[in-house]
């Protein structure tokens, strides 16, 4: 049985990108593990919820009535109770201020390994779910990084969703500081279906307008002139594989970001979309 780790915003997760992922991963038969920065349960955000909900930039609704009722389910179920706490699990790197910085820095090294090691091992692939909750928590998050350049080292499949491919661009070594997808074709959120107002996130009163960056720029750079974003605007899905990364563009790529991460277990596929 193959196990998967799957990371969640505790500030919102868009529910179909975790529930099309899920189903597929439920139907393979694999064990799935949840996980979220502070160990909080994650929460589905409302929109993501309501098939009557008009996505600003489509001018349509993107949650079917059944999807709906399927993150209804999962977001009151207890499945997503108790997800691992990934502050607990990964030391936080030194501030470059300690008066012991090289003792704290082998000591932090030391503790990524014994983790990578000991527990990471056990999982065949890793999956970032998207929504607007990873801008918050996930994005610029060190342990995610540390997560992210485990899987990478150890060669095995990293999928990522919507604004979760952000924590690929962003996750690279301290030594050369260089984007662990220099040189990959990715998707992601493309500009033309980012908002001018309503990104909000659960547990705060907070609408922040548009999102804080555009994320096909940043991936664009981050991918550097052998690679590329594509985004794929006007087609209905947009899911790219170039192993060891599978990244989905939105909501109505996640069934198919699910399935080719499947693809990519099962069958060894490696390319795919480009």
């Amino acid at each position: 049985m193959k196990k998967i780790l799957i990371i969640l915003s505790e500030w919102g997760y868009w529910g179909e990108e975790l529930i099309g992922p899920l189903e597929m991963f439920d139907k393979a038969g694999y064990e799935v593990t949840f996980a979220t920065p502070n160990g909080k349960r994650p929460v589905a955000l409302p929109p993501s919820m309501d098939p009557d909900y008009i996505d600003p930039p489509l001018g349509r609704s993107v949650t079917s009535p059944e999807v709906a009722a399927k993150v209804k389910e999962i977001d009151q179920s207890p499945r997503l109770n108790y997800p691992l706490n990934i502050a607990e699990i990964l030391p936080e790197m030194p501030y470059f201020s300690s008066p012991s910085l090289i003792r704290d820095l082998e000591a932090y090294y030391a503790q990524v390994a014994k983790v990578e090691r000991e527990y990471l091992t056990q999982y065949d692939a890793l999956l970032i779910v998207g929504g607007s909750g990873p801008i918050v928590d996930l994005a610029n998050n060190q342990r995610i990084h540390d997560i992210i350049l485990s899987f990478y080292r150890m060669n095995k499949p990293i999928g990522a969703e919507c604004y979760g491919v952000t924590c690929l661009a962003f996750a690279r070594e301290l030594e050369n500081r260089k984007s662990l997808i220099w040189g990959k074709h990715v998707t992601g959120h493309c500009k033309e279906y980012d908002y001018h107002d309503g990104t909000g996130f659960m547990g705060t009163d907070f609408n922040m307008g548009p999102p804080p960056y555009p994320l096909e720029y940043i991936l664009r750079d981050a991918t550097g002139p052998e690679g590329s974003y594509i985004g794929n605007f006007g087609k209905e899905t947009s899911v790219i594989v170039d192993y060891p990364f599978i990244t989905g563009r939105s909501t109505p790529d996640s069934y198919l970001t699910g399935e080719k991460m499947v693809e990519v277990l099962e069958n060894g596929l490696e390319r795919y979309g480009w």
